[in-house]
């Protein structure tokens, strides 16, 4: 049973829609008040500033990806399946456009002109995406399950690259089905068949 949300986890959300939407400059406290049917002084309440937003919201978005791993983790122990689960977490998230986009692949475009803590933030949610695809590269080869060509840490930094790259056409060509058609043969190359 879910606990009930708080207006912090309105705010949140809706800064979310609005990233994905639009990126960080993409939205103001205005925008959030209008949605969520708040003034914008609850907002510097909860949050004095939209640094503070936001990576509020990027450090609990790598929480949930983090439960969502290892609840991946629990799933199947498969190198290759998790790979493939992974992806096609992203495939439905794509095709009913409930998450189209990663919020951290789409602040990553920006890093340049985000305040630092955002900028850190954005960075270890990297580090914790690429440290777990090498360990499940790592764990894959050991087992015979993934061929691969390069080091473990250079194959993840590559899935993770093509994963947002395919994230990126889907939502350029406006078509759900590109990024199955991209990441499809990712996974086929790493996997081993002898």
């Amino acid at each position: 049973m879910s606990s009930p949300s708080t207006t912090a986890d309105d705010i949140l959300a809706c800064a979310r829609t609005l990233i994905i939407a639009g990126g960080y400059n993409g939205f103001s406290y205005a925008d959030i008040a209008e949605v969520v049917g708040i003034r914008k002084p609850s907002i510097h309440h909860h949050f004095p500033t939209k640094a503070d937003l936001v990576r509020t919201l990027v450090s609990r978005y790598r929480e949930e990806a983090v439960a969502g791993i290892a609840y991946l983790e629990e799933q199947t122990s498969d190198p290759l399946e998790q790979l493939r689960r992974y992806t096609g977490y992203w495939a439905a998230c794509i095709r009913d456009a409930s998450a189209p986009f990663c919020v951290c692949a789409l602040l990553a475009s920006e890093l340049p002109v985000l305040p630092v803590e955002v900028v850190l933030e954005v960075r270890a949610h990297f580090r914790m995406i690429s440290a777990w695809l090498t360990s499940v590269l790592e764990r894959g080869q050991q087992v015979g399950r993934l061929a691969l060509t390069d080091t473990p840490r250079i194959e993840a930094e590559a899935f993770m690259a093509t994963v947002h790259g395919a994230m990126l056409s889907a939502r350029a060509y406006d078509d759900p089905e590109v990024f199955a058609a991209v990441t499809a043969p990712l996974i086929d190359r790493l996997c081993n068949r002898q």
